[in-house]
């Protein structure tokens, strides 16, 4: 059912955007259907860049689950580039699904994918173009539901006033469920005639009183301590939850299926290529990382459904590239037999396997050796610290051996270079941290040079260090600009081999993730005022302006450090704890004061280090 008055106005706007292919849907493999002969309409916004959206496997799974229903019809949206929204505003156009060009208003569900919290500015973008009131408490019951889904919905809580519901955990059975029961309340909502926002609040009560893993944030009120911290929440009503646990899928992994008709973009993503998730957790308990939380527990697919579903995969897209996806693919029960069939299938056929998330342990040194005779530039691996005891920190138990070994053969199997990983301001960090970072990577370009006759080059990209919700380290607080700027020139200034690139993540970008992901609702008028003034695509370097997010959060009179930066003691209620995501709050609050005990013990073994550039701003991290 094609909305050919907006489709026709859209269509004269593109000549003036750049890529306009990605505004005109029609792909391949896009599922265009008759509103008028089904039964509820969902938009799938994804609040960044087409580009990326269409890179997400994700965002395709929920595609493919909720149109192979007849009953629902599931369309895709993506945040509009500044110049096309520039145009959709001048025109007075909506954003749209681009499977019909319906309006985002139109819809009953749009649901969000919370990927990447300095998204959140485009969030409020695409609601307020699709012509849906941007705050809930607006809303009526012929307005779309706001749903939103994803890592960010770990800490649901800086986007209160403008989703109305948060889905926690696996997407596969949630999101099918929250449209059933929804359109079951919406129907009986029209029958009665009651179209109002209180008789909407009395539906959405009902849809989070009917399950444990829905979070509307309109039926919690905060209570505060004189100093600012959360002295308690409070439900408005009884028949909501009083905690939130996380959806996870009963079935068994194999049963959910895989698109194996994913949408072909018109043009060029970063993740041009088949994907196929092989596994889903993982079995380590990294305690910086808040993946493997929220993705317990691990849960794996066979071998022939994983080379049955590349196949189909292939047939009918004809990429030439297939990734296989997990949190540590070589964690995989049955790697080998995996990459073994892989090769045997797809070798002859030209299509080249790859295998991102390699952990860094004895197999390693055999991958080069399993995928002989496949396409091969470079090998990616996140050691995250250069250091046995800072392994031992952070709960990640690798061998700086197996990583030199791995790489080595690596490089005899004709790898061209190595990209590392590596986190920066870490709790405990000091300048022999940062020296290892170097030092290791200048080791693996010497290999390269052992073992090809020329030095290899070596990428050391540094994150840095966030704490996130649900991890031991969620009451630590995040290093200052300060350090991050001073231990990024550190890592260049310790730097000798010309082989060997250090690249630092931006740092006021990783200032601006700090606050976003651990603030509360208090932090909401600061994101709204920075929307506001013109933030958008704050994930873009072209795009991203930082002294207009503290200038307004200064002037909504939000303290930043309070939230970002603050040491939090071990007592006090965070901002999400009424959210339960698997282990719960009593594990990390354990892992937290094993954390203390060892970082005592470091500091002991080496204390008072500066580092030849000179002492860190804050004593390297302490």
């Amino acid at each position: 059912m094609l909305n050919t008055a907006v489709r026709e106005a859209v269509m004269r706007v593109l000549p003036r955007v750049k890529t306009p292919a990605q505004y005109t849907g029609g792909e391949l493999h896009s599922v265009p259907k008759n509103h008028r002969h089904v039964r509820g309409k969902v938009c799938l916004c994804f609040p960044d860049a087409y580009t990326l959206g269409m890179s997400h496997h994700g965002f395709q799974v929920l595609y493919t689950i909720m149109n192979n229903d007849p009953q629902w019809a599931c369309e895709r949206a993506f945040a509009p580039w500044l110049d096309f929204e520039g145009e959709l505003r001048r025109n007075r156009l909506p954003l749209y699904g681009l499977e019909t060009f319906t309006p985002l208003s139109e819809f009953d569900i749009i649901g969000f994918s919370l990927q990447y919290e300095v998204c959140y500015t485009n969030l409020l973008t695409m609601i307020d173009l699709g012509g849906v009131p941007l705050f809930s408490n607006e809303r009526m019951v012929s307005d779309p539901l706001v749903i939103a889904g994803g890592p960010g919905a770990q800490n649901p809580e800086l986007l209160a006033p403008f989703v109305d519901l948060f889905v926690i955990g696996d997407g596969e059975e949630s999101l099918p469920w929250v449209m059933e029961k929804w359109m079951a309340l919406k129907e009986v909502a029209i029958r009665d005639g009651d179209l109002t926002h209180k008789r909407r609040m009395e539906m959405l009560a009902e849809l989070v009183g009917s399950t444990k893993w829905a979070y509307a944030p309109a039926f919690y009120v905060f209570d505060y301590h004189a100093d600012g911290t959360i002295a308690a929440v409070n439900r408005t009503r009884s028949d909501v939850p009083a905690q939130i646990e996380s959806c996870t899928i009963t079935q068994d992994l194999d049963s959910i299926p895989l698109p194996t008709k994913p949408v072909v973009s018109f043009v060029q993503t970063p993740h041009d290529r088949i994907a196929i998730e092989i596994m889903r957790g993982c079995p380590w308990q990294c305690r910086f990382c808040q993946s493997t939380v929220i993705k317990r527990p691990l849960r794996v697919r066979s071998v022939e459904t994983i080379v049955q579903a590349a196949l189909d995969s292939y047939r009918n897209t004809g990429m030439n590239e297939i990734s296989l996806l997990s949190l540590s693919s070589s964690d995989y029960p049955h790697f080998e037999e995996l990459v073994r069939r892989m090769h045997e299938v797809f070798g002859p056929l030209g299509v080249n396997v790859s295998l991102p998330s390699l952990r860094v342990n004895h197999q390693l040194r055999s991958v080069p050796q399993l995928m002989q005779g496949w396409r091969r530039a470079g090998l990616t691996l996140a050691p995250e610290v250069a250091r046995d005891d800072m392994r031992t920190q952070i709960r990640k138990p690798i061998k700086n051996d197996d990583l030199i070994e791995g790489c080595r053969e690596a490089f005899k199997a004709g790898m061209s270079h190595v990209k590392l990983y590596f986190l920066c301001g870490l709790p405990g960090e000091r300048s022999v941290d940062l020296d290892g970072i170097v030092e290791l990577a200048e080791a693996i370009s010497e290999v390269g040079k052992q073992a090809t006759g020329r030095y290899k080059e070596v990428t050391a990209s540094v994150s840095n260090f966030i704490p996130k919700p649900h991890t031991p380290y969620q009451w630590n607080g995040m290093q200052s600009r300060e350090y991050f700027r001073w231990a990024g020139d550190y890592l260049h200034r310790q730097k000798r081999n010309k082989w060997v690139k250090i690249k630092q993540h931006d740092v006021e970008t990783s200032l601006l993730e700090g606050i976003l992901t651990r603030g509360d609702r208090r932090v909401a008028p600061g994101l709204h005022e920075a929307w506001r003034r013109g933030a958008r695509f704050d994930g873009w370097k072209e795009c991203f302006r930082p002294e207009l997010w503290w200038k307004s959060f200064a002037d909504m009179g939000i303290d930043v450090d309070f939230y970002r930066s603050r040491q939090r003691p071990i007592g006090e209620k965070l901002p999400w704890d009424h959210v339960n995501v698997k282990k719960g709050r009593a594990y990390l609050e354990k892992e937290q004061e094993r954390s203390v005990i060892q970082l005592r013990v470091m500091a002991e073994a080496v204390s008072g280090e500066g580092g030849e550039g000179g002492q860190s701003p804050t004593g390297c991290g302490g």
